[in-house]
């Protein structure tokens, strides 16, 4: 079986956060593991998309970051 949800457990990073490549920003949750995403980009955390109780489908948007190359990710 295919995961097609997960869940947002906590926001690590708040709005307005400096991110570095590889650092963790939030705690996701699946049926069956719970981890941590990292930052993909050295970057600011603009806005976040999913807040911290909610299901999403997987490989929707979470939040969105500014890298430091201005290429919004």
């Amino acid at each position: 079986m295919n995961t097609t949800k997960v869940g947002v457990v906590r926001w690590l990073r708040r709005e307005g956060d400096h991110l570095k490549l590889g650092e963790a920003v939030v705690e996701l949750e699946t049926e069956k593991v719970s981890y941590e995403l990292d930052s993909p980009v050295d970057g600011i955390l603009v806005k976040i998309i999913a807040p911290e109780g909610v299901e999403t489908p997987v490989g929707d948007p979470l939040c969105e970051i500014d890298a430091a190359d201005g290429q919004p990710t």
